[in-house]
């Protein structure tokens, strides 16, 4: 199936398996690209070292394009993207609209770019910069999300731009990819469907919680980190909720121990990731503290295993989700699936 997707990033399908923090590795982009999908390394939470060697990993695993998910505020991301442009990575993403000039050095080397956003002036904003393509997440999505459904959300976005536009939020089988074709966009991005596959290496218990999961039991909180963020409730987000500021900021405090030993952040240095997160927005400082750490949440769950005290950032597919496919299997059913499903439509006419 060719798409503006698959020929601007050279990928054989129009999938995205995007960046999730301490879940997208080289193990889960290298089975995602050796499919034909593009799967986006999650970088967020490596140093540079660890980025280049990651790099390296996945390159070392496959001969397909792939991509690199950068945070566009991190105070490093210059430098991150100079490791993307030396080591020839196909494809930036980023989660938050990287700066104008960020975007043109990246196309000057002949990096693909492709920001993710939540609403359609966002996507007008840098379509205008020169973005390449963009992610446009719906309500349904995991992790942080608006209120906007992707159906709503989706053909906005289409007809606001001139760029391709990848559908994400909701998405896990044929009749999506077949969907969001309708509607106008270039592919689809997926990030729970490809967490529930055996090539990803969050632990069993987790993925076992995920599929236990119905539809109701995926929420959207503030009290991580004062942003609705879509995820499993889990006892740990429901004790968030319930805690009074006190409690809430004895619990954050002993995160911010625990991220400091893992990440060698100074505490000036996570005091300022937490102040900016904070900017513009009413957050108690159990939520500065929790934004800043936000990551260590993230980890005591997707690599540690432990389903009580992480955070499990999910879209609300985790509810209908019941397998756990490889990657290669996955895509050929998706891509099966789409194409049954178009075939069908077009019998109608």
């Amino acid at each position: 199936m060719r798409t503006a997707l698959t020929e601007l990033t050279g990928v054989r399908h129009p999938l995205v398996q995007t960046g999730m923090g301490w879940v997208a590795g080289p193990r889960l982009v290298s089975a995602s690209a050796n499919a034909g999908a593009l799967g986006i390394l999650a970088s967020a939470t490596m140093t540079l070292d660890q980025l280049r060697g990651a790099v390296r990993e996945v390159r070392s695993r496959t001969d397909r394009p792939f991509g690199v998910n950068l945070r566009a505020d991190a105070g490093d991301a210059a430098e991150r993207v100079s490791v993307i442009i030396e080591e020839g990575v196909r494809v930036a993403s980023f989660a938050l609209a990287p700066s104008r000039e960020l975007i043109a050095r990246l196309k000057d080397a002949g990096v693909v770019v492709i920001p993710s956003v939540g609403a359609r002036r966002h996507a007008e904003k840098v379509a205008a910069w020169g973005a390449d393509a963009v992610v446009v997440q719906g309500g349904e999505g995991g992790g942080h999300t608006g209120q906007v459904a992707t159906t709503v959300l989706l053909p906005q976005v289409v007809d606001a731009v001139g760029i391709p536009v990848v559908a994400a939020g909701g998405f896990q089988d044929g009749r999506g990819l077949a969907a969001a074709l309708a509607f106008g966009a270039a592919g689809v991005a997926m990030g729970t469907r490809f967490l529930l596959t055996s090539d990803s290496t969050v632990p069993a218990a987790v993925k076992a919680a995920y599929l236990a999961a119905s539809v109701a039991d995926v929420t959207v909180t503030t009290k991580v980190d004062g942003l609705p963020h879509r995820m499993l409730r889990t006892p740990f987000v429901t004790a968030l909720e319930r805690s009074g500021r006190t409690t809430a900021l004895v619990r954050a405090l002993r995160h911010a121990s625990a991220f400091r030993e893992v990440s060698g952040l100074g505490p000036l240095r996570m005091l300022r990731e937490g102040l900016a997160m904070r900017h513009g927005r009413d957050l108690t400082w159990s939520q500065v503290l929790l934004a800043a750490n936000t990551p260590m949440l993230l980890k005591a769950a997707m690599v540690d295993g432990r389903t009580d005290l992480g955070v499990m950032a999910s879209g609300q597919v985790a509810g209908v989700i019941d397998d756990l496919p490889s990657c290669a299997e996955l895509v050929e059913r998706v891509m099966r699936e789409a194409s049954e499903t178009l075939s069908g439509l077009a019998a109608l006419l």
